[in-house]
């Protein structure tokens, strides 16, 4: 999942996109009462899964030879998680993945994104493989094949074994020799049985948030450390492609990018221009690199100092023809100018505009997946696109072991309208992933906000399908 803080203090300079639409709190995409969506409407072809991460889900965190990760450690450092929370526990899918693959079988969906561990597989970073964790995900990989799942896998969900952070992390070049390693391994053990790979999920929120405002592992605040993880995680993703490419016959290769749809205020020119440094940052920075375009320092000049950070044949080596991108899509940004230096731009918080909006502030706004996937669809190197997440926290309540969500159901079905329309408009949009199957561990705020089909009492570690989950149940049926 994608935080919002990103957006709350960050600033670009330049000009570029303009966006003549007039701010409205009205959503666009309602699906009345009259309205009845179908699964048949997407099409034949059309991927429907779920979504989930190791460190917010599995648990075991020293179990069976884990190193600790940067988020073992970040997590106990004081403050840094609310209510002083870790994942230790999470969920225990480590323990539990074969009731909870059962569950999302259950619910109709026919793949599974989940995640490796890194620490799990190389508890020293690279050299001495742990066949415990190698075996754990085999042990994943073919319960969901003999329940007819199809297991997708994320390389990277923001989990480093923490004795590579402590030697820099993303912002160390020498983690494109530590990340190849890794991917070179694992697309070797699993290749023979998975063919859908995401190399990386989000770098903006692990970058931004971890490298520049130090509200994510591992908690740096520093512009140079946040390009420095900008630039080699840029040659990470296209590299890691590279590798799945020779080591896996027949891969469908993608990877995954944070979205949000960007607005300004109104249509005054210097507010137009601070939403197009802000949708410059959050939906172009990583996206366009890999497509061969370059960093967008068109609009944000300051960006033209990652070239100090290059090195012969960098340019060429950052881009990589994937067979799709992944629309991660949670809320719309506001944005307005600002004075404080670098984007120089600010967001408007949806509670400080009376919108509807989740538990963590970001608004509910359907019509800005719709807007997203026309933006990426444009873009001509572009051949696929999957909704790989989409969902929203709520304030469940647990009630005789039933959870009446239905906010979270009229979100799914406003979403998935979204994404139809831009279907119908003949965008290549051909799968929808719900973010996430479980309640799990939300980075730093702990087990407050949950974005589970199922509701997980983490006293007890009980499952119980909400609403919502049911609600798939019904429309997902053949």
């Amino acid at each position: 999942m994608k935080r919002r803080e990103w957006v709350k203090n960050t600033a670009v300079a330049g000009t570029g996109l303009l966006f003549c639409r007039h701010l409205s709190s009205r959503n666009l995409l309602k699906v009345s009462s009259q309205t009845t969506l179908l699964k048949s409407d997407f099409g034949t072809g059309f991927k429907w899964g779920v979504a989930a991460s190791s460190y917010q889900t599995e648990g075991a965190w020293n179990v069976d030879g884990k190193s600790e990760s940067n988020w073992d450690h970040f997590s106990r450092l004081h403050g840094k998680i609310e209510r002083g929370e870790n994942a230790d526990v999470a969920a225990d899918f480590y323990h539990r993945y074969a009731e909870d693959i059962d569950q999302i079988k259950s619910m109709n969906f026919k793949v599974f994104r989940f995640s490796l561990s890194w620490p799990r597989i190389l508890p020293g970073g690279s050299g001495a493989v742990n066949q415990k964790g190698i075996d754990f995900y085999h042990k994943v990989i073919d319960k969901c094949l003999s329940s007819e799942l199809e297991p997708w896998i994320t390389i990277y969900h923001w989990d480093m074994p923490q004795v590579l952070e402590l030697q820099g992390g993303w912002a160390n070049r020498e983690i494109i020799n530590w990340f190849s390693e890794y991917v070179d391994l694992v697309t070797r053990e699993y290749g023979s049985k998975v063919k859908n790979w995401m190399v990386i999920n989000e770098q903006l929120s692990f970058t931004g948030l971890g490298y520049m405002q130090g509200v994510f592992a591992p908690g740096t605040k520093s512009l140079k450390a946040f390009m420095k993880s900008v630039h080699y995680s840029v040659l990470c993703n296209a590299e890691g492609g590279r590798i799945i490419r020779k080591n896996v016959p027949g891969a469908n290769i993608g990877t995954t990018f944070a979205n949000t749809w960007v607005e300004p205020i109104d249509q005054k020119k210097k507010n137009i221009q601070a939403a197009a440094r802000m949708d410059a940052i959050m939906n172009r920075l990583f996206l366009e690199p890999c497509l061969g375009l370059g960093y967008p320092e068109d609009t944000v000049p300051i960006l033209k100092k990652m070239k100090s950070l290059y090195k012969e044949g960098d340019e060429a080596k950052m881009a990589f023809d994937f067979d799709f991108i992944g629309v991660q899509y949670y809320f719309r940004t506001i944005a307005k100018n600002s004075l404080m230096p670098g984007l120089r731009a600010k967001e408007i918080l949806a509670s400080k505009r009376g919108v509807p909006a989740n538990e963590m502030d970001g608004e509910v706004y359907p019509e800005g997946l719709y807007q997203i996937l026309k933006k990426y669809n444009s873009y001509k190197g572009i051949r696929n696109l999957i909704v790989t997440e989409n969902g929203s926290c709520f304030r469940d309540r647990l009630e005789n072991g039933k959870v009446h969500d239905k906010e979270r159901i009229d979100y799914f079905k406003n979403h998935l309208a979204a994404v139809l329309k831009a279907k119908k408009e003949r965008v290549n949009v051909n799968g929808y992933f719900v973010w996430s199957p479980t309640d799990n561990f939300e980075w730093d705020k702990g087990y407050r906000t949950r974005f589970g089909l199922v509701y997980v009492d983490f006293n007890t570690l009980e499952r119980y399908v909400k609403d919502s989950g049911l609600w798939f149940k019904e429309f997902l049926k053949d």
